[in-house]
């Protein structure tokens, strides 16, 4: 019989040495850092809006996770969403769905808790795509010489900034995150994490006593050895003005005597068009003639697990104006609890769950793709023509997918 509870006393011992086995890519060598494993285990299971489960058969921990509670802006609307993180099984119990009986556990854990949406960053995209997480926005990364980003006319508001200033950095990030769709509320404990280390950089555009950007980085030596030469990597790029985002390029411009590349990851697909030379330096072409601008990656994944309840907290978002009574038929073979077919009438865009069954289309689809449908990161025109979603009356292809259509895609700061 397999429990799955909340870690105390000595079992963070044993989740340390099985987290350490399951991510070999953060070595424990020593008797010093497993006992400082051990201790952020313990802490993080004390923070506000943070737990540390694990599973257990016949009293023998075999897997553990970490679990968030969030806020997050779902096209406007605060509402509470679920994280898991750090899902470990024991090397020697792999294969004995330890990690699927954790993920259910975290669905139903989420779902009890009254949020509607999980969240994940993936091991593997796949494998969590089969439980039915859908992809979120794709990350870009640019790798481009300091003189290649813009050069504005000031840089007189920039400034170094320090742990006294993370109020006014929460400020400007809760401003940011209260009118961008995807977005994690943070505390002033996020933010003092940055500054525990020397190596990272804060600065800001500071105007009348309010910050209103600021770019987290910090030095990567070149990988040749050679200590003259280093990258500027970026960490976290915040603005909530034009000008705000001006000054800040033009600071990372002014690097380009010490810096040979500025590392610039975004979840911004227009980006390359403030570059004025936007190529990664790659003498590849592409067929016919493109040039290599950056690398992107699939990162964190979205699932929805209340589907009435999800719409009940968009009730004041507006799909795209369209009057339509829309039946979702959802297939959810992993979390069953999930799976239904609620009719949603559609009045100019606002929507109601009816508890009459009477529908204009019907559209069909997994809940991974629903997830990403609804999230805005997908159109429903697409998941059609791949063959991942059914219509059943395609003249009203184009309804369906002006429902869905999102202005901007959901945008994730936080690791987690």
């Amino acid at each position: 019989m397999r429990d799955i509870r909340r870690l105390a006393g000595d079992e963070f011992q044993e989740f340390a040495r099985i987290s350490a086995n399951a991510y070999p890519g953060f070595p424990v060598r020593t008797e010093d850092e497993r006992q400082r494993m051990v201790e952020r285990f313990r802490e993080q299971d004390q923070h506000p809006g943070q737990a540390v489960y694990g599973l257990f058969e016949a009293g023998a921990l075999l897997g553990g996770m970490e679990l968030y509670d969030y806020t997050m802006n779902l096209y406007g609307a605060q509402v509470q969403v679920e994280g898991v993180g750090g899902v470990a099984v024991d090397l020697a119990h792999k294969k004995e769905h330890v990690a699927r009986d954790m993920i259910r556990f975290f669905l139903e854990y989420s779902r009890n808790r009254k949020a509607t949406l999980a969240l994940l960053y993936p091991f593997r995209p796949d494998f969590y795509k089969q439980m039915g997480f859908g992809y979120g926005t794709k990350l870009n990364e640019y790798r481009v010489s300091p003189g290649s980003l813009p050069k504005g006319p000031s840089r007189q508001h920039i400034v170094w900034l320090s742990q006294a200033d993370i109020p006014l950095l929460l400020d400007c990030y809760q401003r940011c995150q209260a009118r961008t769709h995807g977005l994690i509320q943070q505390s002033e404990a996020d933010f003092a994490g940055w500054f525990a280390s020397l190596e990272r950089r804060v600065v800001g555009y500071k105007r009348d006593g309010k910050i209103e950007g600021y770019l987290i980085f910090r030095f990567q030596p070149h990988a040749q050895g050679n200590f003259l030469i280093n990258d500027l990597d970026v960490r976290e790029f915040v603005y909530e003005t034009r000008e705000a985002l001006a000054e800040l390029l033009t600071f990372l411009h002014s690097q380009a005597d010490q810096v040979r590349a500025v590392i610039i990851r975004t979840q911004d697909e227009e980006f390359h068009h403030l570059l004025p030379d936007p190529r990664n330096g790659s003498e590849v072409l592409l067929p016919s003639v493109y040039h290599p601008t950056n690398v992107q990656a699939v990162g964190l994944m979205y699932r929805v697990i209340d589907l009435p309840g999800i719409f009940a907290q968009l009730r004041e978002h507006n799909f795209g104006g369209q009057t339509c009574r829309v039946k979702l038929t959802i297939s959810d073979s992993f979390y069953p609890a999930n799976a239904g077919n609620p009719v949603v009438h559609f009045r100019d865009g606002l929507p109601a769950v009816s508890v009459e069954d009477a529908h204009d289309v019907e559209i069909r689809l997994d809940v991974a793709e629903f997830s990403s449908l609804l999230l805005g990161v997908v159109s429903f025109r697409s998941l059609y023509l791949y063959g991942l979603a059914e219509i059943s009356d395609t003249g009203y292809l184009e309804t369906i997918n002006r429902l869905f259509l999102a202005a901007s895609k959901p945008v994730c700061l936080t690791a987690f």
